[in-house]
């Protein structure tokens, strides 16, 4: 501190002036220290997000126990598309419509085979759906085990990483549109 008169004088907190030699410095880092990985916390789970993560691990299982009980084999044939009608849903309003599939048609019917092991018709039907139903049948487990230990697995942010699975979805089944469409009119 100084005075009125300009003159430095030793203040009762924190002495930080260069010629008393006090200051609140960290001492260096050891060369052994600096070559060492930083060390990433792992986030805590709070109690909502583990129960999140056990009803959508449940609500996941109820998608497969109903995709076993669809029958995508009819009338001696693998069916590609319209096996969600047998949920007493109506046929694909944009196809009635345009005559042309929807970005997610297939996808009940590829869940639907997966579920049989039938990979081949399953990838037919809609791929992106074969993609998402082995997604989802490994996030069954993830999630159990991330709320039995309160953190995520494999991962620091599920925000982020649910963020980047949606929006790479989006984009596989809207290619897949693209090209289903663009083969129609070759």
């Amino acid at each position: 501190m100084t005075n009125d008169e300009g003159q430095v004088t030793e203040d009762q907190g924190l002495a930080l002036h260069a010629q008393k030699g006090n200051a609140i410095v960290p001492p260096q880092l050891s060369t052994a220290e600096l070559d060492q990985e930083p060390v990433t916390a792992q986030p805590v789970l709070h109690r909502w997000v583990r129960g999140t993560l056990i009803v959508i691990a449940l609500g996941l299982v109820a998608v497969f126990v109903i995709a076993i009980q669809l029958n995508p084999y009819q009338g001696g044939e693998t069916w590609r598309m319209g096996t969600h009608t047998q949920l007493g849903l109506p046929p694909c309003t944009f196809k009635t419509l345009t005559g042309l599939p929807c970005p997610s048609c297939g996808m009940t019917t590829s869940f639907a085979l997966l579920v049989r092991g039938d990979i081949w018709h399953s990838l037919q039907a809609n791929w992106v759906g074969t993609l998402l139903a082995v997604l989802w049948m490994a996030i069954i487990p993830w999630g159990l085990l991330s709320a039995a230990l309160g953190r995520p697995l494999f991962m620091v942010s599920i925000e982020r990483t649910l963020t980047k699975l949606v929006i790479g979805f989006v984009v596989l089944m809207l290619l897949r549109w693209v090209i289903v469409i663009g083969l129609r009119f070759l």
